[in-house]
């Protein structure tokens, strides 16, 4: 019965080009997040570039989220 349940939901398609957008934005504001980022811990690399960066993760997530499944 469980088996016969599953089999109701339908199949999705995952994008690579969009999970690589989804990692890459992640990346991007782990790395260089303004006051939290690794990389502003170890270095001082410029409030200019945290924020660009930030936002450029933050394009990324969302571009990467919003084409991710598709159905087949």
């Amino acid at each position: 019965m469980a088996k016969e349940a599953n089999n109701n939901k339908p199949r999705v398609k995952v994008k690579f080009l969009n999970v690589l957008l989804v990692l890459l934005g992640a990346d991007l504001i782990l790395l260089f997040a303004p006051g939290y980022g690794i990389l502003n811990f170890g270095f001082d690399i410029g409030e200019g570039l945290a924020w660009t960066a930030l936002i450029a993760g933050i394009v990324l997530l969302v571009l990467g989220f919003r084409g991710l499944y598709q159905k087949r």
